[in-house]
Formats: C-alpha cells, structure tokens, sequence
C-alpha cells in the first residue's frame, strides 16, 4: 500500500472514532419512583404495572436501558410508615413518581414539593388540597382521578336493583380517608328515594372489618357497599369473603374486587388509568412541567358481576344488570 493511501485510511479511521464511540454511549438513564399501597406481589398490582410498564416501552422508554425502577409499598394504612416510604423515594432522587392513592400522595407532598409527580386513583385532588384546579394543577403533581362523589349514589343504585329487598345499607369506609365523606354525602342525598338507610361501619384494620361486618349481617334486609381505601383494597380477599359468608349483597368501586369474589363492581378501567399515567410519565421524563398537564377523568367504566358468587348467596341477578354487564364471571 502506498504511503500516502496508508496515511488516508488512518485518517479516515480516526474520524470516524468519535461517532462509534458516540454510538455506543449508553442512554442516560432515568429513575421512576413507585409508591403504591399494594404489594408488589398482588396479582392485581402486577397486572396494572404491567400495563403501565408496557405503554413506556411503546413509548420509547425500556427498564434497564434508559429507565429503572424503585418500589415502596404496602403501609396497610400505618401512615408512620407511608411517610417513611415517601421520604425513602425521595432520598433517591428519582426523575418521577408514580403515586397511588391519598395517603400515599399526603405523604409524598409532605417528602418533596419539587419532584414531579404523577397520580392514580384519587377522588377528590382539589378537595384535598394536592393541585390547584384540574385545569392547571400548578406545583409539582398531577394525573387522573378515579372518582366522582356522585358515582357512590350509583353504587347504592346498583345494590338496591341487584337485591331490592335491601333496606339498610352498610358503607365500609376507612375513617381517617376524606374521601369517605364525600361519597357518604352524595349516598345520603339519594338513599330517601330509593327506600334505603344508611349505616356509616368505620374499618383500620382486618380485625376490626371481620368484627364490623359480622355484627351489621345480624341486620334484616341489609347490604354492603364498599367504598375505596387503601385498607378496603388490601383486605378486599376477607371483605369479599364475609360478605358471601353471612350472604350479604355487595357493589364495590373496582372490578378486582369482584375477581376476588365480590358480588358486583361499578368503576373506572384501573388498567387504563395506569396506561395513561405511562404517557404523562414520559411527558415529564422529555422535558414538560405536571403544573401544565391537566388532570384527567377516567374514560371508561365497567360493570362486572359474579354469578358464581350471587348464586352462593342465593341471589338471583336480574336481567337488566346481567344486559348491561362489561364482564359477567361465572
């Protein structure tokens, strides 16, 4: 090879150095935080962070290349430990937070009002204090709510079709949720019209529910309506489980409730909520503010009742529920 050909070719090589060493320069990696009051084991958990897992990699967004993952969960309604839990995440820095529930969000804004956050299954958020307006929910947090107050007048709707003999209604809620209150509210406007009465049964712990709801199924003509918490969610196995045991009828906020052997579920798609949270997530993660994205309502809602669980009970759904169903297990 002739000298001057040599010295081209090395030229050329040295060049094109920098852009292979560019090109193989691993992608900054960022870091979303997860504080959740369920288990990471929880079948259910796993189903909607799956989901949500799934819409950031469609996204562009794939664990162990340019994004991890760092969990806190479970508190069981010990707020001790859910603010332990939120100022752990914090400590670590991460880019965004994905945040479930009230206490959980309480929690979080007490730890941090700089890191980005990003909600899932709140109620009440303005209410509560934890953005602005929907709108424009300023500061460090927004993402999708759950609820409306209104949807519990819905709930106790569907209890009285389902089992029309029902007179006295038992609402399980947590005390020390706010959100209670609401969706007490919105049932006593409509209970006088349906023939229903309402019984407030306050539960902080499994022990407490086993021993509330065994002595409200002493009442004649009763049923159950199980508003959502994060207490009611992590003991939904033994609430479904009294319910069918002392054969009440019961209408609960999400469909894993009746997966879990609950009567019948009327609520927001939880699964859709995490997916969409996957692209405020990555809106945050490229450069946007959560002061600028509004918070969202839920888009879909489903109807989901067990008939395995209504004939353990001895009850017979009535047509019109069984035609508007979304999913009927059987």
């Amino acid at each position: 090879m002739k000298r001057r050909e040599f010295i081209t070719l090395i030229g050329g090589a040295a060049a094109a150095w920098p852009l292979a060493a560019y090109a193989q320069q691993p992608e900054k990696m960022r870091r979303i935080g997860v504080l959740t009051g369920s288990d990471q084991s929880d079948a259910e958990e796993q189903v909607r962070f799956a989901a949500f897992r799934q819409s950031l990699q469609q996204l562009g967004w794939t664990e162990g290349r340019n994004i991890r993952f760092d969990f806190r969960s479970r508190s069981g309604g010990n707020i001790a430990h859910t603010r332990k839990n939120a100022a752990e995440l914090v400590a670590l820095g991460p880019d965004v937070i994905l945040v479930t529930g009230s206490n959980n969000l309480g929690a979080l804004q007490e730890a941090t009002r700089t890191i980005s956050a990003v909600f899932v299954g709140l109620t009440d958020p303005v209410g509560a204090g934890f953005v602005e307006s929907l709108a424009r929910p300023g500061g460090n947090t927004t993402g999708f709510t759950a609820f409306e107050y209104g949807l519990s007048a819905k709930w106790l709707e569907l209890l009285k079709e389902i089992a029309p003999s029902v007179a006295l209604a038992g609402v399980v809620r947590e005390p020390n949720v706010s959100q209670g209150v609401g969706f007490w509210a919105a049932m006593q406007g409509a209970a006088p019209s349906l023939g229903v009465e309402l019984r407030p049964i306050g539960v902080r712990d499994a022990a407490e529910i086993e021993r509330a709801v065994a002595a409200f199924a002493q009442r004649q003509n009763s049923g159950l309506i199980v508003t959502l918490s994060g207490i009611t969610i992590l003991h939904r196995g033994l609430i479904t489980t009294l319910a069918a045991r002392h054969r009440l009828p019961a209408v609960y906020p999400y469909s894993y409730f009746v997966t879990s052997g609950g009567l019948l579920s009327y609520g927001p798609d939880v699964v859709d909520q995490y997916r969409r949270a996957a692209g405020y997530v990555d809106r945050i993660l490229k450069g946007e503010k959560p002061a600028d994205l509004p918070v969202q309502a839920p888009t879909k809602y489903e109807l989901v009742v067990n008939l395995k669980t209504a004939k353990a009970i001895g009850l017979e759904v009535p047509a019109t529920v069984l035609a508007r169903a979304d999913e009927v297990i059987e």
